[in-house]
């Protein structure tokens, strides 16, 4: 059972009457008595005359999977089983990243029927959302008190992560058309696939003249081409500890994802095939052999529950990971920390085996260094001589991936998955793929 703040109310008036009774003469503490067991005989009273909670069946209906910092709408059923007419005040028991507000959920239910309220839910966090019980108080008739009771009603959503580099999608898809169509025209060489063959117009490039369909057609005919399809892109994304730091308003980790789902969706118009593997010293996640349309659910779905773990990232064991996706050349793009010699060392030494049978692209997610302070005082010739470090540490690491064979881009959370797109296009329009 519980109280209400009524009663308390309720006992504070017995003031009244132990005032009038006591200057009429009555004792004072048997006016209190007996004031006190007609309060608790009026909430004995409440909570018998309450309908009994345990008798209720609790519904959701909320959608299994949903965005992070997006509005989930979604309701609580309530369905009367007692006979007795229900008033309850219902707590919908989510953990606070899921944004439940905190108002109660009133419910007026008569026997035998079912009543909804609608509950909505702004959740700040990837990953499974689960509610295992509501927690229910049925408030007896005069309100001073009432039956509570936890019953069990367990569901969870899936949230997934924003998506929010999806805005830059639509100018990377005029890109990729407009590349599709200057490469038809005039692109020729290695690296190209062959489309069809138009007549020669002047301009043309006459290396690209078919002199076997010339003979043919009794007029100059040229070999078009078009930019090269089924290709293999291969994004691994790092959860190591290094996937934890702090970039943006997110961690690295979340950076990284953005940056996978905008290539994926480009990579994918473009008739190239994406696999990806998320992983530190386990396999976190991966995703390989769904093409199409199917592609970006699977990838969001396994990216969801994934969280930064504090440990090293074995990356002999990634890499042998990647060789087993594809035996073709393929891109692989490592989405992690390259800003830090030292957590670098490990990764920059499997670079080399990686860089020799395919094109390879490191991409890091940084807040950057910034601009150097003015040397006014200690504090500031602190703060300049880690801007200078920083700076230095991160071109070390960069020139050390292009040693091995490798791209290298560096940049902030926000600006880092269109320059790994245009990275990608740029690749494409060269035929390096």
């Amino acid at each position: 059972m519980y109280v209400t703040g009524r009663l308390a109310l309720f006992i504070a008036l017995g003031a009244v009457p132990v005032i009038l009774l006591s200057a009429a003469g009555a004792s004072p503490w048997a006016v209190v008595g007996g004031w006190l067991l007609l309060c608790v005989a009026l909430v004995a009273s409440d909570v018998l005359l309450a309908a009994n909670p345990r008798t209720l069946e609790i519904t959701r209906t909320l959608p299994e999977r949903a965005l992070r910092d997006q509005p989930v709408d979604g309701e609580v059923r309530v369905r009367n089983l007692g006979r007795r007419l229900l008033r309850a005040r219902v707590r919908d028991a989510w953990q606070p990243t899921a944004g439940a507000p905190p108002e109660r959920l009133e419910y007026l239910v008569p026997p035998g029927e079912r009543r909804g309220a609608r509950l909505s839910l702004l959740p700040r966090r990837r990953g499974e959302l689960r509610s295992e019980f509501v927690v229910v108080r049925s408030e007896g008739p005069l309100r001073l008190a009432g039956r509570q009771a936890t019953i069990a009603a367990p569901t969870r959503v899936r949230v997934l992560p924003p998506f929010t580099s999806r805005r830059h999608l639509p100018s990377r898809l005029a890109r990729l058309r407009e590349l599709d169509g200057n490469t038809t025209l005039q692109v020729r060489g290695a690296g190209t696939e062959f489309d069809s063959l138009r007549e020669y117009v002047r301009g043309d490039d006459v290396r690209s003249i078919d002199w076997r369909a010339t003979a043919r057609a009794g007029t100059t005919m040229l070999r078009t081409w078009r930019p090269e399809r089924d290709r293999h892109v291969v994004i691994v994304i790092d959860t190591g500890r290094t996937a934890a730091a702090r970039v943006g308003d997110g961690t690295r980790l979340d950076a990284a994802m953005e940056a996978a789902l905008l290539l994926s969706a480009l990579a994918a118009r473009a008739g190239d095939h994406v696999h990806l593997l998320m992983f530190d010293r386990l396999t976190r996640a991966r995703v390989t052999r769904v093409d199409g349309a199917q592609l970006l659910p699977a990838l969001v779905d396994a990216m969801a529950p994934v969280e930064p773990q504090l440990i090293d990232t074995d990356w002999d064991a990634a890499f042998a990971q990647v060789r087993g996706f594809t035996q073709r050349p393929a891109l692989v793009v490592l989405l992690t920390a390259a800003d830090d010699a030292e957590a670098a060392r490990a990764f920059l030494a499997s670079l080399p085996a990686v860089a020799r049978r395919s094109r390879l692209l490191v991409a890091t997610a940084t807040d950057g260094p910034g601009e150097t302070p003015e040397r006014v005082d200690v504090q500031a010739v602190y703060a300049a001589a880690a801007v200078e470090r920083a700076r230095s540490d991160a071109d070390r690491v960069r020139a050390a991936v292009e040693r091995a064979g490798g791209d290298a881009i560096a940049a902030s959370a926000e600006d880092l998955p269109p320059l790994v797109a245009d990275r990608y296009l740029a690749l494409k329009a060269a035929g390096r793929l």
